[in-house]
């Protein structure tokens, strides 16, 4: 058994042993530089936060916000005789202290107000705006495909025109990819203001960089039988890919393109913490103001938003294939 041992040799060299060792010393040093220990050991271990704070906590977020309560005084054109369903006025009675002006000394001053209470409002607005991000989302990945289609087209050695196309389209290619969402959605949100045309703009632009390389890899990898036999009859290029191309590689695309759209629905919701649309305005703006029982409500509506789409893309995969 030893001389078959010798035989075979050694599964790895030297140089990969030490190879490791290097490795493994650099990730334990860069691991407590980190502080990676506190993923493990809980966040108590470097500093302890008080009981009552995390009690606080705790009551703030749950349960989570479904009711949206809206002074009346701060309704135009309020009419009590036509009311929202379900809703209902309730008066609330707030206390503040406030200076005597005679005195000098501070009092409690009881204000009464008329609220209205609608009790499922803030969950039907978190809804509207999850399907505005969904259309975001959609919007994005349309965008996307139309501008990765072409640059798969020219970046693709059995479709491209000329090499030197296929040379200045890679970099391009590489350039939508490498800006994060984030960075390019600041930029747009500068050039088109607040709103969704910024996040349509920058998610569709970073996604067609991804898609732009994995059609072009699938262009690529496809069977050269059926494309050498349509230009042996001098069909056009973009006639071979319609006919040889695309039937062998539909597949792939559109399980690129639901992923993609996925994909799109959990970043729209992050680039609206910039401001470029989406329901992170509204997590950012709720978590600005410690109302973490409406940011668990937001945070929830996303959740069960982003697992139904997960199943949709599913089922459709199954049904294309």
């Amino acid at each position: 058994m030893s001389e078959v041992a010798r035989s075979l040799g050694a599964p790895f060299k030297w140089w990969v042993w030490l190879a490791a060792a290097i490795a493994l010393l650099f990730l334990v040093h860069s691991g407590g530089r980190l502080e990676l220990h506190r993923l493990i050991l809980g966040p108590g271990v470097q500093q302890q936060a008080p009981a009552a704070h995390e009690d606080s906590l705790l009551s703030a977020a749950f349960p989570p916000a479904i009711a949206k309560r809206t002074p009346v005084d701060t309704i135009t054109d309020f009419d009590p005789s036509a009311l929202p369903f379900f809703a209902r006025l309730v008066t609330e009675t707030t206390q503040s202290q406030s200076i005597d002006p005679e005195t000098f000394q501070v009092i409690a001053v009881k204000e009464s107000r008329q609220v209205l209470v609608e009790p499922f409002g803030y969950l039907a607005d978190v809804v509207v705006q999850m399907i505005s991000t969904i259309e975001l989302a959609i919007w994005a990945t349309l965008l996307a495909l139309l501008v990765s289609l072409p640059l798969a087209l020219l970046g693709a050695k059995n479709t491209a025109p000329l090499p030197g196309v296929r040379i200045a389209v890679r970099p391009l290619v590489a350039f939508l990819r490498a800006v994060p969402e984030l960075v390019s959605a600041l930029i747009f949100v500068l050039i088109f203001g607040f709103g969704p045309l910024a996040g349509i703009a920058a998610l569709g632009l970073h996604s067609a960089g991804f898609l732009a390389k994995f059609f072009a890899e699938d262009i690529e990898n496809a069977s050269p039988h059926a494309q050498e036999a349509l230009r042996g009859f001098g069909l056009s290029r973009l006639t071979t890919f319609r006919l040889a191309i695309v039937p062998e590689t539909l597949p792939s695309f559109t399980a690129l393109t639901l992923y993609i759209l996925d994909r799109n629905v959990r970043m729209a919701t992050v680039v609206g913490l910039v401001g470029a649309g989406g329901i992170g305005q509204e997590l950012k703006g709720r978590y600005d103001l410690f109302q973490f029982d409406h940011v668990l409500t937001v945070v929830l509506v996303i959740f069960i938003s982003v697992v139904m789409i997960d199943a949709l893309c599913a089922w459709l995969k199954r049904r294309i294939a």
